[in-house]
């Protein structure tokens, strides 16, 4: 997720403090991995270095100073570039799971065990995320539904995987 672009896009709606936008933030997209001041305050810093962001305000607060900060006109034009551009889809050909089946098989481990325990963790997670979707709003089911979605694929190629787990343990050896 470009964080600096989601910022950015939260400024839309008016100037805001930096603990204003981690707060928008977390609640919108950061259910998961919430923000850390510093990462707010450092892209805040950077989108201000090129630009994007002005400094609308200072008011004195109990700490250090609260700067509130507003979108430009290239911010806005940079979150509309960024909102049109289509996102790359990832195939994930480099999979992790995979390399440890080929290891597991290379290494005389037992590759179905594997895959067995990685099944177990995917359905366990599944069930976490089925409950967190049945309690949650319409974001966090939607949010879950994709994370769904990822994990049945998945386990749709656990399953094919170890079906074909003698054919290919025969072309890693050979």
């Amino acid at each position: 997720m470009s964080i600096g672009h989601t910022l950015l896009g939260l400024l839309e709606s008016g100037p805001r403090h930096g603990y204003d936008l981690k707060r928008a933030f977390d609640e919108r997209f950061g259910h998961d991995r919430p923000l850390h001041y510093g990462q707010v305050y450092s892209t805040m810093s950077r989108l201000l270095k090129n630009g994007l962001v002005e400094v609308d305000g200072i008011e004195p607060g109990d700490g250090p100073e609260r700067k509130r900060y507003a979108i430009t006109d290239a911010g806005v034009t940079d979150v509309a570039g960024w909102l049109a551009a289509p996102e790359r889809p990832e195939p994930y050909l480099q999979s992790t799971l995979y390399a440890k089946v080929v290891i597991a098989l290379l290494t005389g481990r037992d590759a179905a065990d594997l895959l067995d325990v990685q099944r177990a963790e995917h359905l366990r997670l599944m069930r976490v995320l089925t409950r967190r979707k049945r309690e949650g709003d319409l974001s966090d089911q939607l949010i879950c539904d994709h994370a769904l979605f990822h994990l049945e694929a998945d386990l749709r190629w656990l399953e094919l995987t170890a079906s074909r787990l003698d054919q290919l343990a025969t072309e890693v050896r050979s």
